[in-house]
């Protein structure tokens, strides 16, 4: 059962993102297979990052911990937290699972 991990930016950190997001990329790239979805969580203004949103799909939460660990973001000091939750699969895609 995949792993929902959501993390949320220390505060005036948006060019510490800006700094590591090209290295946070390239990890992206690297582990694309375990990824079903993620993404930045932005402002209104459609642009100022505030955290950041993966669905992974792995085993155990050790496994989700040592993705999230992995990351540029995390290891550069971007995150003030970090939240992970085990993910139950209902819609993706408009296709129902249920």
């Amino acid at each position: 059962m995949p792993y929902m991990i959501e993390t949320f930016d220390k505060s005036d950190t948006a060019e510490l993102r800006q700094q590591l997001r090209p290295s946070h990329l390239d990890y992206l790239e690297q582990n694309k297979k375990l990824l079903l979805a993620c993404g930045a969580k932005l402002l209104d203004d459609g642009v100022t990052g505030t955290g950041s949103f993966y669905i992974v799909d792995v085993e155990t939460r050790e496994e989700a911990q040592a993705f999230i660990d992995g990351d540029p973001f995390t290891s550069g000091g971007l995150f003030d937290r970090i939240v992970i939750n085990r993910w139950r699969k209902a819609y993706l895609n408009g296709e129902s699972y249920l």
